[in-house]
């Protein structure tokens, strides 16, 4: 056991049990006295405490100092990843006003796949198999979806999908990214120290990376102006590139993108950043996570441009269908086709790829979760 794992067993003991239960997938402690965990998908509240704001501080102070990333009055958060690799967040007093605040993300030690997500009900086999020819033909691909709908994990088993000769280069603000494959390269961004230097962005690891020689470029999430740089990256022959960000839907996607994309200090006018979006991505996938607690794929839409009045243009080629819940409060539903065929569709049959047109209409029954669980 290393120093740091260590330390992190004695300094968060009040929640280690959680740390230690794989069903447990994210602890959050908002003040020493209060401490929630979710498993499958709902959240609990728990009895466990921490014996002050001292000793729940000084845990978080552990942490900050071995990942070398500070934190106090002045820089209240702190982003970084424990030994297990799950993903910390902390905000300190006085922005915390509950007391020092902390969510844990832990990630399954599995290797999952789409396979497992099919098992699960978050897809079917048919979409499972449209997303492999969408990164057969390199369309770039954004997961799209809120705050632990499974946007990370999806991606990760996305890319290692990919093929193994393709040289795939993970951008990662902190890293949480699993990604099997034979050729992948990962890099993670780093924040200025305590005299104010040193810092690396996603930006600055965006544009290196092209200079590296990357089949897809895969940025963790996009959530400031490195989307610039990354869709740049796109429109300029870096296809198949991926990435995530926080959105409610396929379109809203688009205009995130494009709000983020103006985060930036170049000057570059509202309608070419638009155009720059919506020639860069082809797939959004969206996940959710449904009221019974389940994640599942709700949609996965093709980008077709802008119409005449610059507006996005989304064709959606799988939505989700609720169709009922079951006696124990299970959503019952299926990931369909809507019928509308890719605007690849030419792409697809010239390149011999088993996905025939009739696919797009094969609908299949709606999944009933307490019968699949029995």
């Amino acid at each position: 056991m290393s120093v740091f794992e260590h330390s992190v067993q004695v300094f968060l003991k009040p929640v280690l049990e959680f740390l230690k239960d794989d069903s447990v997938s994210e602890i959050m402690i908002n003040g020493p006295d209060t401490i929630f965990i979710e498993r499958g998908g709902k959240v609990f509240k728990t009895d466990a405490k921490f014996e002050d704001a001292n000793s729940l501080m000084a845990a978080v102070r552990n942490i900050a100092q071995f990942v070398g990333r500070p934190i106090d009055d002045e820089r209240p958060f702190l982003d970084a990843r424990l030994p297990d690799g799950s993903r910390i967040h902390a905000v300190v007093p006085p922005v915390a006003r509950n007391g020092t605040t902390v969510a844990i993300r832990k990630f399954s030690k599995t290797k999952l796949s789409l396979k497992d997500l099919i098992g699960k009900g978050a897809l079917t086999t048919d979409a499972a198999r449209f997303l492999d020819v969408c990164l057969y033909l390199k369309k770039n691909i954004i997961v799209s979806g809120g705050t632990g709908s499974g946007k990370t994990t999806l991606l990760g088993i996305l890319a290692s999908r990919c093929a193994p000769d393709q040289r795939i280069v993970v951008l990662e603000d902190s890293a949480e990214l699993k990604i099997h494959n034979e050729h992948v390269v990962f890099f993670e961004a780093r924040p200025a120290d305590e005299y104010g230097k040193g810092q690396v962005t996603l930006r600055d690891l965006v544009k290196s990376s092209l200079r590296l020689r990357p089949d897809r470029v895969i940025v963790g999430e996009v959530r400031s102006g490195e989307a610039l740089d990354l869709i740049s990256s796109m429109n300029t022959g870096h296809s198949g590139s991926m990435g995530t960000v926080h959105s409610n839907n396929p379109k809203e996607c688009l205009t995130r993108l494009e709000t983020l994309a103006l985060m930036t200090d170049a000057e570059v006018p509202v309608q070419a950043i638009r155009a720059q979006v919506a020639a860069a991505i082809n797939v959004m996938v969206q996940l959710s996570r449904l009221a019974d607690g389940s994640r599942k794929i709700t949609h996965i839409s093709e980008g077709l441009g802008m119409d005449l009045q610059g507006n996005y243009i989304t064709n959606d080629i799988y939505l989700f269908e609720q169709t009922g819940r079951t006696a124990t409060g299970k959503i019952i539903g299926a990931l369909n086709p809507t019928g509308n065929l890719p605007s690849f569709m030419k792409e697809i049959e010239v390149n011999h790829l088993p996905f025939p047109k009739e696919m797009f209409s094969k609908r299949v029954p709606p999944v009933n979760p307490d019968e699949k669980a029995a």
